[in-house]
């Protein structure tokens, strides 16, 4: 809980200030405030279902269980990923824990090292689908205040904010992102590689109260170069749990059973 107090604070006091003060806050004070807006402060399981589009149709979906802690010195999340559907990919697993990012596979018994960066489903990465706070693993650089649509088309008031990886093992070279000046919800998000490309447009979308506060339960994302090649990730069944450090060890990856 420590090393989450800077971003709780962040936001609480992002989110009071007047209009004239809010704009003083630091820009890594305000990627830290839509973090927490993002991400729950405590353990937690939600279901993501991913959904591909190609040119308006359904090409492909996956359905995961994801089970999420916050690690305590570093205030970076560790993931547990059960994949729950389609059926050829039940029970199979994933564990980010640091900067490891493995794949275990019942059916080989093999565990595997994987990359953040690549390809999940579509346009959703490994990387996209684990929980991220991404003030610990980006430097934001305050790049002013603009006007920009949502992913309901409506015209909101955001700070944009530029963000270079700290290390490279951050899943992205650099990302802009536009964040609510009023409430620090994330709004919309470009990621691009370290030569510049554009990879993808994510829209972080349909606010809902979940686990206390005012959550996106729905992220777009959409291709840098083919913008008819979409995935959606929706999330559902927020709940608030316990995730056992055992969980979360690559040696127990074998012997994990969904509850």
């Amino acid at each position: 809980m420590r090393a989450l107090a800077p971003a709780i604070v962040a936001l609480a006091l992002v989110g009071a200030l007047p209009g004239a003060a809010r704009a003083a806050a630091s820009a890594q004070d305000i990627l830290a405030a839509s973090d927490a807006v993002r991400n729950p402060t405590h353990p937690f399981g939600v279901t993501n279902t991913l959904i591909e589009y190609r040119n308006g149709k359904q090409t492909d979906t996956s359905m995961l269980g994801i089970y999420s802690k916050a690690d305590a010195p570093s205030g970076q999340f560790r993931s547990l990923v059960r994949f729950m559907a389609p059926a050829r990919d039940a029970n199979k697993l994933m564990l980010y824990s640091g900067r490891d990012l493995w794949f275990y596979d019942p059916a080989s018994k093999a565990s595997v090292r994987l990359s953040p960066q690549q390809r999940l489903l579509g346009q959703a990465s490994n990387g996209d689908v684990v929980t991220v706070n991404l003030a610990k693993d980006y430097q934001a650089t305050d790049a002013g205040e603009e006007d920009t649509q949502d992913g309901e088309r409506i015209s909101r008031r955001c700070h944009k904010l530029t963000l270079a990886a700290r290390t490279p093992d951050a899943s992205y070279h650099h990302i802009e992102i536009w964040i609510d000046i009023g409430n620090n919800q994330p709004v919309k998000a470009r990621f691009y590689a370290e030569s510049g490309k554009l990879l993808k447009t994510a829209y972080f979308r349909h606010y809902r109260k979940v686990l206390g506060h005012e959550r996106p339960t729905e992220t777009v994302i959409i291709d840098g170069l083919d913008p008819s090649w979409v995935t959606v990730m929706r999330f559902s069944d927020w709940v608030k749990r316990e995730v056992p450090d055992a969980w979360l060890q690559r040696d127990y990856l074998p012997h994990f059973k969904p509850e």
